[in-house]
């Protein structure tokens, strides 16, 4: 029988093939993540107070939607287990890697060619659902060397809905999950799934329908529950949360265990919602606060009553672990659909106001300029002190960092200092330079070098990854890789692969590359900070004040004098236009 996904008999869900090895879980030893010991934010802070001293929110794949006692009383006891977590096995992989086969829908048949196979099922369902029409045509699907390749939309949707005797493979759920935005909302795909589950149970004899149903509701339920689970966000949208709703009742009226199981999934899904909402909230207050500007510059005479970085914590290491604990925090809050929503079609509905509406990716652009501040913040600690000495202290103390940063696995924290230290007003001090022992410094440049595309840096990655696959304690663990550099390389996937081939297909192995790369970050952004946090440390990370550009080039003026005619119109005219905005001000 032809495969769904390159990955079948690997997730151990309405498959029988168990003639593969098992590849290693993204959660090791096949569970979630560590529970933590308290809610999630018990309640919203003010800008005063530390965001980060707070447990981390539990990971989006935890669920128990039905306890094990109850599921062997009825229709759960079969692999179909909706309290079973959905992503205990590793997320799909690159589909040349993974050529295996798995149990197709019965009404499908093998091909035992290498070449691409094409199969078109005339198949066409129309029926009302929640009072709307829908007409469907199922059509071709192509596979090449067991791996599906291509497909109408039509047809992958189709492939998405469970029967009674039929579960997609987990990895292609998360696949066309995550990707299906490509090509319709979120919210049209929903209603089509459920419209077709429910459609397909229809026979035209009330009692049959009802037993058909009730066979069929625990598969739905588990769809379901992995959505909610893996892609919470969708669900900020007060349409999807409707449609759950109505699915919900729909449910209710025919097996009353699959009831409970939607009524836990959708109290699951608001806790989460919950947090994300008093996170943002969170953020959006520290952001306030950290927009006040330092003193005038004047006072940079006096800058000695100012508290620097090595006042709070002159440990290198220490800071290093507080830097992991923040990017941890806010990687765990960036949902997988973000990468791709990035560049999906804009929404038609996006000036629609829900109780859940929020931007697609406002998470996304958080931890992003979250890496903008850190390196801002850099060049500010460097160019606020008045004593060269002193300033070449801090940079020495930077580069400790940043080594720590490196030994930790901590990419991200590692390229904003780089970054902050290579921004050309801090550049420019070469009496402070001289100073500097660079010899760390240049090794970590290099480390970091873009040339042949990060080589250097990929190959860094690839070590840490391994070393968190072998990991023996969970600060080995730990991988947080370089952000930005991971947004370059979805978007230029995305860009350099056509979504739709020249018949109309989906290009599905191009969903398949998109789908390994963001399991990759999924497990990544799902480990626990094993460091104390420090909230004294935590608090002037995240709230002390930075220079703008401007004014970081003002600083380095002031700190080493111009030395040519530029410099000194650019020192003239950057105080003309900072006491312009002061007086407006």
């Amino acid at each position: 029988m032809p495969p769904t996904t390159p990955y079948a008999g690997k997730f151990g869900s309405y498959s029988n093939n168990n003639n593969h090895p098992q590849p290693h879980s993204p959660y090791r030893n096949g569970g979630g993540p560590k529970p933590v010991k308290d809610s999630i934010y018990h309640d919203c802070y003010s800008p005063t107070e530390n965001p980060y001293d707070i447990p981390q929110p539990q990971s989006s794949y935890r669920s128990s939607s039905v306890s094990s006692a109850t599921a062997k009383e009825h229709h759960y006891h079969s692999s179909c287990l909706v309290s079973e977590n959905p992503y205990s096995s590793p997320q799909p992989h690159s589909p040349r890697q993974h050529p295996t086969s798995c149990p197709g829908r019965t009404f499908r048949h093998s091909s035992s060619s290498s070449e691409p196979s094409c199969r078109s099922n005339s198949v066409t369902a129309k029926g009302r659902f929640y009072g709307h029409t829908i007409t469907a045509s199922y059509g071709e699907m192509c596979y090449h060397d067991n791996s599906l390749v291509s497909a109408s939309l039509e047809a992958l949707i189709q492939h998405l809905v469970p029967t009674v005797d039929y579960y997609p493979d987990r990895s292609y759920v998360f696949t066309f999950l995550l990707s299906s935005r490509l090509f319709l909302h979120p919210f049209e795909l929903m209603t089509r799934v459920c419209h077709l589950c429910v459609e397909q149970q229809r026979s035209g004899d009330i009692l049959l329908d009802k037993i058909r149903f009730r066979e069929v509701a625990p598969k739905l339920v588990q769809l379901l529950t992995e959505w909610t689970e893996t892609f919470p966000y969708d669900f900020r949208d007060e349409r999807m949360m409707r449609c759950l709703k109505d699915m919900t009742h729909h449910v209710a009226r025919g097996d009353e265990y699959s009831w409970r199981a939607m009524q836990q999934m959708t109290q699951r899904l608001i806790k989460r919602l919950s947090a994300l909402g008093q996170y943002e909230e969170a953020v959006a207050a520290l952001n306030t606060a950290a927009m006040e500007r330092p003193a005038s510059l004047k006072t940079k005479q006096a800058s000695g009553q100012r508290s620097d970085v090595m006042s709070v914590c002159d440990d290198p290491f220490i800071l290093a672990q507080q830097l992991t604990h923040i990017e941890l925090d806010r990687l765990s809050f960036i949902g997988p659909e973000e990468f791709i929503q990035t560049f999906a079609m804009k929404d038609p509905l996006e000036n629609h106001k829900g109780f859940f509406r929020k931007r697609k990716t406002s998470n996304l652009e958080a931890y992003v300029n979250w890496f903008n501040r850190l390196s801002y913040l850099v060049a500010t600690e460097i160019c606020m002190p008045v004593k060269k000495k002193h300033r070449a202290r801090i940079i020495e103390f930077f580069i400790d960092v940043a080594q720590e940063c490196f030994n930790i696995g901590n990419f991200n924290s590692l390229m904003a200092i780089i970054t902050g230290m290579n921004m050309s007003p801090v550049a420019r001090l070469k009496k402070t330079w001289s100073k500097v022992n660079t010899d760390k410094f240049e090794i970590l440049e290099h480390q970091m070098d873009p040339s042949s595309n990060f080589s250097n840096y990929r190959t860094a990655l690839r070590g840490a990854t391994q070393r968190s696959e072998m990991a023996h304690s969970s600060q080995e663990k730990i991988v947080i890789p370089f952000f930005s550099l991971l947004i370059k390389d979805i978007y230029f996937l995305n860009e350099g692969c056509a979504s739709r081939l020249s018949n109309g297909h989906i290009n599905f192995e191009k969903l398949w590359e998109l789908a390994k790369q963001v399991s990759e970050f999924l497990v990544w952004r799902q480990v626990i900070c094993p460091f104390d946090r420090d909230r004294r440390i935590l608090q002037y990370l995240v709230t002390t004040p930075v220079f703008s550009e401007d004014e970081l080039h003002l600083a380095s003026y002031e700190s080493e004098g111009p030395e040519n005619n530029m410099e000194k119109d650019s020192r003239r005219s950057l105080r003309s236009s900072l006491l312009h905005r002061e007086n407006r001000s």
